[in-house]
This record gives structure tokens, C-alpha cells and sequence, in this order.
């Protein structure tokens, strides 16, 4: 994979720094280690940093088109670049190497902005057009690839894959955005398109964004967007073939290197069904890894062997630390803004132990929100039976109640054995998921704020991001959140921590169930082709019966797990009390003192557990320490 950055001064052709741009450059060395290169011309600069994974001699970049015009910076995978190749010397364009790179900059020059619609992918680019005078940036369908950009108060635009290239311009304001901080500690990451910081944005996905010298109005493009009408597929035997045959295909095109490739193996559902798959299209066996804890409550590896074994593959498996307290503070160097997913820790080890064997590594990302695999959306369709039963007017002061009076309601049927699905109830639809799949609730983070910084948060709340994209949700409940998982979770969380954990270690990770061809299609299948009753991903696991085993599709979810309850209680006790007690929350102005100790004292003494919301409080504390340069 690759990493890009960039200054476009969007008044007039100034000259650029070609040592900040240089600068920029390198605070991204990791995402590519093997070559790099900058152009500079008036108004305008490119760098790039490469991985060479494609046609490893060429491919050089800044990469520019047969009268030097057209420009591009690029980081990303075009899978379909050879039809498009031929599509593209048929109209008259002329190639002088053999990567996808190339193919963006004839794509530009044919069919503009709307090149993007054409590329089947995951990319993000920055293309400068002299001709124009037009810089265009663009990002991937599902948002694999990330990119960021912010507007100088003197014109000049700033671009870069990762928060830290713009983070080397001492130019930068670094004024923290309050929405972001309320989102964050809702979600345990900062959702698109902000930042943590003012005036710093994330392309979102599926946009594009023109920028010509003279108007520097920053305008994002929404060119793609998940359609979940109906594709006409109601037969479920049919269906299942052609769920197998689209990952086949998807996977197929995604083998394509020139460098070692090889798999994630946990275990689970959607990494084996990817290794099956892979397998199947292979002649050599296919290199897998996974990792293993000492703990079998988190330890997959057994799971993950009798793939390895049906399949033949060259499996690898290293044992983790369970206490692997060394990589806290390296998170917040890799993620530059506050991120609570803890399970970035495993991922970084399992990223690590993969770059000894290969350069591109397949994941099983995106099964869960395409097929229905969260345990969360059968509780959102059975909470939903409830709203259709009662109007809010009545639901909120009835389930509000109960909830407050938890858990002294143990007559309640089982579904409502929970003080957070009552809570739920009390809500609409939108606001109970959001509560349902929130780290600190409202009232937690009401009482966790101080007095001026719910002030300063001017009445935004964390729900007004799920609200705003609810607006284009589709009506089925369980398409609904699925929509939303889609448009948050998945790329704020899930595919911010697989790039950055696997670009540390110069690995590039590819996602066939991501393919938005496969996506599409999937998105169009019933809803009860993907949850049945109690099972989740019902066709995928279904059609997967003759490759994998029950045990293996029928199990109970795991995932990567880290004992943050524990650590708390134990090693890290004095930790979390220095910095969540200490001088850094405190003078941030953000936080109240005493809720604060309140919930320190009562999970370390064992009433409450508040390993999470914890866990959220120390990363946000690393960050502030990184900002202020401790």
C-alpha cells in the first residue's frame, strides 16, 4: 500500500515548501517503505510514499500522463485496471508501465470526475491537473482507504493519508473540536467526515472533492451510495450459489501480486469462509496466521487450525502477551486522534506476525455489517416488535422508569432482562441503536462532561451523526442499521484500525467482502436471507456448509478481546488512576473531577464495571499528553 501528501495553494501559484512537503512525506515512511517521490510546480505539490506490490520496477510516483498535464498521487488497489487498460489504449491513450496507477491518470483525462465510478477498488488519490488548474481528490466506495485534508486560513490546502503528515505544519490548527469529543466518547472513534480537530476533516467515502485555483470552496461529491431495494433474488439455493460465486470472483481478483500474499486466519466465520475461498483458487498452498492468547475465554487458534488443516495452508500461529501494556502508548503514534477500540492491540500483533511472511494479507472484514452477523441486530429487531406495540408517548415514561429501577425486575420475559434494552425502549428506533451500540451512554457522558464544555458543545449530540445518516437509511428495520453500521462503524472503527495497524508494519490488507460490486448485490437480498430467527448471516454460513465446518459456522462470535476489567484491578491500577486523576484531564476543561474518581474508585473496587469507558478515558488522555509533547 501507499501513502500520499500534498499542498495546493487555492488562490494563487505561490511557491510551495518543499520542506514541509518533504516532511509530510516522511511522517508517512511507513505506509510506503520502498521508494518515494515529490513534484513541485508552481501553486502546487505532490509526494508520495510507496509499497511496491504491482509491477515493482515502474510505478514510480508522482505518475503523469503522456504530455506530463496530469499528475497523480495514489494509494489503493484498482482490481479491474486491465480491462480498463484495454478499454482505455482503445480510445487512443498511450501506457508506458504495467501498474493501476496509470490507468487513473487516462481515466481522468476520458471521462473526468466521473473516472471514480469506473474503478472497482479501494483507493484514495489526489490528481492535479494543470490544463484546469484543478486538484481532485477522491476517496473508495466503503472508505478503506483513508484521506484527510484541511484549508489553510492563507488559501493553501493540505491533503495526506494519515492526520500525521498535516500534523507536521506547524501552520495547522489544533484547536480540539467539541462535537468530536462528545462523538468520541459515545462511539470510541471520530466519525466521519471530522476530526478531532477544528477546520481538519476526513474525506468520507464515496466523495469526491474539485478544488480549482480562484474558488476554494470546499464541497465534497457523494458519488456512490449502499442501494438496499430488492435485486429480484427470492429463491434461497439460488441465491447461496451466487453469494459463493460473487466471493470467488471478488476474492479471485484481489490475488493479484507480484509480492508474497497470503491471509488473516482467526477462525471465525468470514476469514475462513475468505481462506476457503482462496484456496480453492490456488494451486500453492495458501499462507495463513493467526495469533493466540493464553486465555482460552479469548483464544481462537484452535479454530483457526482445523481450517488451516482442511485446507492445507501454510499456517502460522504466535501466542500473545495477554498483558501487552508496551503497545498503549504506541497506539495513540499510530492513530493520531483519539481511538478506543482496544482490540487495535491484537490486530497490530497480528499485522506484525503477517509482514514477516507477506506483503498482502486478505481479511474477512466487512462479513458482520454486510451479512448480519452482530448479536446486536437481533435485539434491534426484537426491540422493534416492542416500539410497533406501544407509541413513544407511552414507551418513554413506562421503559424509562423500568430502567431506572433495574434490576429489580426479574418477572420481565427474558428479552427485557436488561436495564440497557429497557433504555432502549424509551427510545425511537435511531436513538435506541445508537444507546445500543454507545461506550458511555447520555447520562454517563452528561455527568462526565464539566458544565462549560456541555456549553461549548452548543446542543450537539453523538446521535445527530446516526440522525443525519437515517435520513437515507432504508426503511427495514434490520436494513436500517445495517446502513448505519456501514456509514460509521465499519469505517471509523473497523477499517481506520485494520489500515493503520497493518500500514505500521508496510502491509497491505485487502477486503474481497468489501467489493462494492459484492456489496451491492448483497444489499439487495432479503432481510431474512441474512438474519433467521436467532442466526445471523444465515445464507453466507448455509452455503458455506460443504467448505467449513458446523463448529466453525455455528459457534458464538468472539473476536479479538483484550481483559481491560482486569488490567484495571491489577498491573495497570496505578496507571489509570495517574492519568485519568492527573493533571491532563484536569486542565483540559473537558471533564468533571469528581465523576471522574467516582468511577475510577468503583470499578477498581470491584462494585461497578467501567473497563470500557475507561479504556476510552486512557486513550483520550494519551492523546492530550502527545499534544502537549509529553
Amino acid at each position: 500500500m501507499c501513502g500520499i501528501a500534498g499542498i495546493f495553494d487555492t488562490r494563487e501559484q505561490r511557491l510551495i515548501n518543499e520542506g514541509l512537503l518533504e516532511r509530510m512525506n516522511q511522517a508517512q515512511f511507513h505506509r510506503g517503505p520502498d521508494d518515494g517521490g515529490t513534484h513541485v510546480e508552481p501553486g502546487v505539490g505532490l509526494a508520495h510514499r510507496r509499497l511496491s506490490i504491482i509491477d515493482l520496477s515502474n510505478g514510480h510516483q508522482p505518475l503523469f500522463n503522456e504530455d506530463g498535464s496530469v499528475a497523480v498521487v495514489y494509494n489503493g488497489e484498482i482490481y479491474n485496471f486491465p480491462e480498463l487498460t484495454r478499454e482505455l489504449l482503445a480510445a487512443g491513450h498511450q501506457f508506458r508501465t504495467h501498474c493501476d496507477t496509470e490507468v487513473i491518470v487516462h481515466a481522468w483525462e476520458e471521462w473526468g470526475e466521473a473516472c471514480v465510478e469506473r474503478f472497482r477498488g479501494m483507493f484514495a488519490f489526489a490528481l492535479w491537473d494543470r490544463n484546469r488548474q484543478t486538484l481532485f481528490l477522491a476517496r473508495d466506495r466503503l472508505g478503506i482507504k483513508p484521506l484527510h485534508y484541511a484549508l489553510l486560513p492563507d488559501g493553501r490546502l493540505l491533503f495526506g493519508s494519515e492526520l500525521k503528515s498535516l500534523l507536521v505544519c506547524n501552520d495547522l490548527p489544533r484547536q480540539v473540536d467539541p462535537r468530536s469529543v462528545e462523538d468520541y466518547f459515545a462511539l470510541g472513534y471520530v466519525p466521519e467526515p471530522r476530526t478531532i480537530f477544528t477546520g481538519v476533516f476526513k474525506l468520507s467515502p464515496g466523495h469526491t472533492l474539485t478544488i480549482r485555483r480562484g474558488n476554494a470552496g470546499l464541497r465534497p461529491q457523494q458519488y456512490w451510495d449502499v442501494d438496499f431495494s430488492p435485486n429480484g433474488i427470492t429463491d434461497e439455493r439460488e441465491a447461496g450459489e451466487q453469494l459463493i460465486e460473487r466471493l470467488q470472483e471478488a476474492v479471485r481478483i484481489r490475488l493479484i501480486a507480484d509480492v508474497p500474499l497470503g491471509a488473516f486466519l482467526s477462525g471465525g466465520v468470514d476469514s475462513s469462509a475468505v481462506v476457503a475461498m482462496m484456496a480453492g483458487l490456488n494451486s500453492e498452498p495458501v499462507n495463513t496466521c493467526s495469533i493466540s492468547f493464553g486465555d482460552p475465554a479469548y483464544n481462537e487458534s484452535d479454530f483457526a487450525a482445523r481450517v488451516a488443516d482442511r485446507y492445507r495452508t501454510n499456517h502460522r500461529v504466535e501466542e500473545v502477551n495477554p498483558d501487552d501494556f508496551d503497545l498503549i502508548d504506541k497506539l495513540v503514534d499510530i492513530y493520531d486522534e483519539p481511538y478506543a477500540d482496544s482490540s487495535a492491540m491484537p490486530t497490530y500483533r497480528v499485522c506484525e506476525l503477517a509482514r514477516k511472511r507477506v506483503t498482502v494479507a486478505l481479511s474477512g472484514d466487512g462479513g458482520d455489517e454486510n451479512l448480519a452477523g452482530y448479536r446486536r441486530y437481533r435485539w434491534h429487531l426484537y426491540e422493534q416488535r416492542m416500539r410497533s406495540l406501544l407509541p413513544l408517548s407511552l414507551r418513554r415514561p413506562l421503559f424509562g422508569t423500568l430502567g431506572r429501577l433495574y434490576p429489580k425486575a426479574d418477572w420481565a420475559p427474558r428479552v427485557f432482562r436488561a436495564k440497557s434494552t429497557f433504555e432502549a425502549l424509551a427510545r425511537d428506533d435511531i436513538e435506541g441503536y445508537f444507546h445500543s451500540v454507545s461506550i458511555l451512554g447520555d447520562t454517563i457522558r452528561e455527568q462526565l462532561f464539566s458544565g462549560d464544555f456541555r456549553r461549548d458543545l452548543q446542543g450537539h449530540r453523538a446521535v445527530d451523526v446516526f440522525r443525519e445518516h437515517a435520513a437515507r437509511a432504508p426503511e427495514h428495520p434490520l436494513s436500517r442499521v445495517q446502513y448505519l453500521d456501514l456509514k460509521t462503524y465499519l469505517v471509523g472503527d473497523i477499517l481506520t484500525k485494520v489500515d493503520r495497524a497493518s500500514m505500521a508494519h508496510g502491509l497491505e490488507v485487502r477486503v474481497p467482502i468489501l467489493d462494492h460490486q459484492l456489496v451491492e448485490w448483497m444489499a439487495g437480498l432479503p432481510p431474512e436471507f441474512k438474519l433467521r430467527g436467532r442466526e445471523g448471516k444465515y445464507l453466507f454460513k448455509k452455503s458455506l456448509e460443504s467448505r467449513l465446518p458446523k463448529e466453525i459456522l455455528y459457534r458464538p462470535k468472539m473476536g479479538f478481546a483484550v481483559p481491560l476489567a482486569s488490567w484495571f484491578r491489577g498491573p495497570l491500577r496505578e496507571r489509570v488512576r495517574t492519568a485519568l486523576l492527573g493533571p491532563n484531564m484536569q486542565d483540559s476543561g473537558i471533564f468533571d473531577a469528581g465523576f471522574l474518581q467516582q468511577i475510577v474508585d468503583q470499578h477498581q473496587s470491584g462494585r461497578r464495571n467501567f473497563s470500557d469507558p475507561l479504556w476510552t478515558l486512557m486513550m483520550f488522555e494519551a492523546f492530550l499528553r502527545k499534544q502537549q509533547g509529553q
